[in-house]
């Protein structure tokens, strides 16, 4: 889940600059007080205080293996591959699934799949840090994964010579973004059958919204994902729905991995009068509280949630049953109650992700590799959990008992 970021400290700026200095020097110093000493091409010195000098020392021994590699590596070494590689293997380090740097390609498609369109071969993926597998939560309406036959419930196993696991997914969704008109090689498995496929990549237009209206009066909203314009499509489907005489509502969480936090804040705000959405807890023991206004739709409400409901989605669907403002049901979702800040870093047009808080519910309960239960739990039948549905199909075992819900509301 996405949040604005703080300011970035004086000491971690100038580290960033020694750091930026060194990926272009073509001859390393010998000691980081010659990087001190020569920053200038005039060879006027810095001066820093004791403490941001013990700070950068600790990057002694990182110049000192670049120094070695230049001396000895047996093919002439590419210093911006490195450390890229090393900005990498930093946040790697923290062991937080959450926390990763985005090189300047990645983070320019992560901005691209954001405003809703992007080059690749249309699915989503849930990566499970528990188990390591990778699950295809989603397949989109029209791409070429659906085309070739790729189904929601395939686990994501090898992406051309990538084996695939929750910590190599990234580099395996890069490959999958390549050149529009190109093929790619994808293997699944479903069941017990290890499935390959060739998929051609093609422009992926994403739909963060759909619904529909149900008999009986009651109107259906699946959101997908926190991203892009789906705040402003959710609510301009809800007043669809509300023109067309919707009397009670469905919305569907399920298999939404979340996205930005301000998005489930702005929906939250159609259905909460003024009060507390989720509370954030950072590592100082400071807090920030995220709120909604006055003035609520009354309408009553159902949320479908399932295990690959997570992040954001859980806000929402917190906050909702927190405030008894709507029946939650489905199972257990997947328990993501971080938040993370999304940063450029450097001048190259790389960025990274950190994790900076952990959010809590109204009432104070804890999200985090625990999630929200639903207070009505009904379990996906095994010959569904692959299925694609088309909006609305009430053949839908989760789908249909929560139209009964909503019916009965409307007694």
């Amino acid at each position: 889940m996405n949040h604005s970021p703080k300011p970035i400290t004086k000491v971690l700026m100038l580290i960033i600059c020694l750091m930026l200095m060194l990926t272009s020097c073509s001859l390393l110093p010998t000691s980081l007080t010659d990087v001190i000493s020569g920053l200038t091409p005039t060879g006027d010195t810095v001066t820093i205080s004791r403490e941001e000098y013990e700070k950068l020392k600790q990057y002694e021994e990182l110049a000192e293996l670049m120094e070695i590699v230049d001396q000895f590596y047996y093919q002439e070494p590419d210093h911006e591959a490195m450390m890229e590689g090393a900005n990498m293997g930093l946040l790697y380090g923290l062991d937080d699934p959450y926390t990763f740097y985005y090189s300047p390609e990645d983070f320019a498609a992560m901005w691209e799949e954001n405003e809703g369109e992007y080059a690749g071969i249309g699915i989503q993926i849930m990566g499970n840090y528990n188990t390591g597998l990778c699950t295809v939560s989603r397949v989109f309406l029209d791409s070429p994964a659906m085309e070739v036959g790729i189904l929601k419930g395939d686990i994501l196993v090898k992406v051309e010579d990538i084996d695939v696991t929750a910590t190599t997914l990234q580099e395996a969704v890069d490959i999958m973004r390549g050149e529009v008109g190109k093929p790619v090689n994808i293997q699944i498995m479903r069941g017990d059958q290890l499935l390959d496929f060739v998929v051609t990549r093609a422009t992926v237009h994403v739909n963060w919204v759909n619904s529909c209206m149900l008999e009986g009066d009651v109107g259906y909203i699946s959101l997908y994902e926190f991203s892009g314009d789906c705040s402003v499509a959710f609510e301009q489907h809800f007043n669809k729905l509300m023109e067309q005489g919707a009397k009670a509502l469905i919305m569907d969480l399920r298999d939404n991995p979340g996205g930005w936090v301000d998005d489930a804040v702005k929906v939250a705000d159609l259905f909460l009068d003024k009060g507390e959405v989720a509370s954030l807890r950072y590592r100082d023991g400071s807090g920030e509280t995220y709120t909604t206004e006055d003035g609520s739709n009354p309408i009553p409400m159902v949320v479908l949630v399932n295990e690959n409901s997570a992040s954001a989605s859980e806000i929402l669907s917190g906050a909702l049953q927190d405030h008894d403002r709507a029946t939650i049901m489905g199972v257990q979702s997947y328990g993501k109650g971080v938040v993370q800040y999304v940063l450029p870093v450097g001048s190259k047009g790389a960025g990274m992700q950190v994790t900076v808080a952990q959010y809590f519910t109204p009432d104070g309960h804890e999200v985090h590799h625990v999630g929200i239960t639903p207070d009505i739990i009904v379990e996906m039948p095994e010959e569904q959990k692959s299925m694609f549905f088309e909006i609305g199909d009430l053949t839908d075992v989760q789908l249909n008992e929560a139209y009964k819900v909503a019916l009965d509301m409307l007694k």
